[in-house]
């Protein structure tokens, strides 16, 4: 076994069903995770005082294979306070839903939103043999990477892009892809997680460079934001006519930048398009980390995959499965910028009759944009 209980050498055999775990409210973009019948409309501190089991919300089915489930979700009757605490209770839960998971037959688990905080991001499942777990990391750097790949196709040829949370897993994949597909110049900055020289390891090009320090931000055309370690960017640190990928959970950046820079481009973290799988959903996104765990069944991979911090390896092997069931659709969905979808070959809200709507109410504070948040804080 590699770090985090990767197995060394993955083996793939026929595609499996696969299994995914939510809570209540968890995954309500996307229509997923709601418990059936009058249960849904519980608010969620109730849920801890009903005995309640993990429950099939959802059954899954590929276009390609619609016969056969391509995997189920299913919600555990907890709250994101429980899970955050780590609580006996949400432990004894989330071992219950495994083994429902396994008695469906699914084979491979993905851990959703809190649930795998409350497992060490998936570590604390790692001595089980019979099936596998992943945390949806890995394909969230591979993600994050092919929407920067249609972002340069509007940047110049020699755009530099700046990775801020580059220490981070995430960081790392998705700077360990830049490096590796393509001829952009990159700068990896992170002024907590590791030392510039280990960053610069990681992707061992011999083109980026390292440092610790925001202000050097504002030479790159590209700003990609990742991690706690960028909470500390602010619209200064930005040079004349930049893109930014706020990929951050919380966002670093909020519509009134765009009061302030009207030459700055934002673009919101990366949804999982993924037309070919049949779900009760509103749309055809799907959280990653079940786009993930779906991938994984897909291919046969058996094993443990994306537990504690995601390798470039693992992104990587995300990215090449992507391809493969291209066929699925696998890939980001169309591009939004605060939540309004947006063309990448123009200045985004500026240029849009329903971005300059909003831009003007959000001058005259008439706006419905999310509130700025009172403090940043790592989830």
């Amino acid at each position: 076994m590699t770090r985090e209980g990767t197995a060394a050498a993955p083996t793939y055999r026929a595609r499996h069903p696969v299994a995914y775990l939510t809570y209540p409210g968890a995954d309500a973009a996307h229509g997923l995770g709601r418990p059936p019948g009058p249960l849904g409309w519980l608010p969620q501190h109730a849920l801890g005082h009903l005995p309640l089991r993990p429950s099939v919300t959802a059954t899954l089915r590929s276009e390609d294979n619609p016969e056969r489930p391509a995997g189920w979700v299913i919600t555990l009757p907890l709250t994101e306070a429980e899970l955050r605490a780590g609580s006996a209770r949400a432990t004894r839960t989330i071992l219950r839903a495994v083994g429902r998971a396994q008695a469906l037959g699914a084979r491979t688990v993905g851990l959703g939103g809190r649930m795998a905080q409350a497992t060490a991001y998936g570590r604390a499942l790692c001595g089980m043999e019979d099936v596998g777990v992943t945390t949806g990391g890995a394909y969230t750097a591979a993600l994050t990477f092919m929407l920067i790949q249609r972002v340069l196709r509007h940047c110049a040829a020699q755009t530099r892009i700046a990775v801020v949370g580059a220490g981070t897993g995430i960081g790392q994949g998705v700077a360990t892809l830049l490096a590796r597909h393509t001829a952009h110049p990159l700068l990896l900055v992170d002024p907590h997680e590791r030392p510039p020289r280990e960053l610069q390891a990681t992707v061992a090009t011999g083109r980026a460079q390292t440092t610790a320090e925001l202000l050097h931000v504002h030479t790159c055309g590209l700003v990609v934001v990742l991690g706690p370690a960028a909470s500390g960017l602010r619209a200064a640190h930005l040079g004349p006519d930049a893109t930014v990928l706020d990929a951050a959970s919380p966002r670093v950046f909020w519509p009134q930048l765009l009061l302030d820079r009207p030459d700055i481009r934002i673009v919101d973290a990366p949804q999982a398009g993924v037309p070919g799988i049949r779900h009760p959903g509103r749309d055809t996104t799907l959280p990653t980390c079940l786009a993930e765990t779906l991938l994984l069944g897909l291919s046969g991979h058996e094993g443990h995959f994306a537990l504690g911090d995601p390798t470039p390896g693992q992104a990587q092997t995300m990215l090449n499965l992507a391809a493969r069931f291209s066929r699925l659709g696998f890939a980001p969905a169309a591009p939004q910028s605060f939540g309004t979808p947006v063309t990448l070959n123009r200045r985004f809200e500026q240029d849009t009759p329903a971005g300059a709507d909003r831009r003007e109410q959000t001058r005259r504070g008439t706006g419905t944009w999310p509130a700025l948040p009172l403090a940043s804080t790592t989830p």
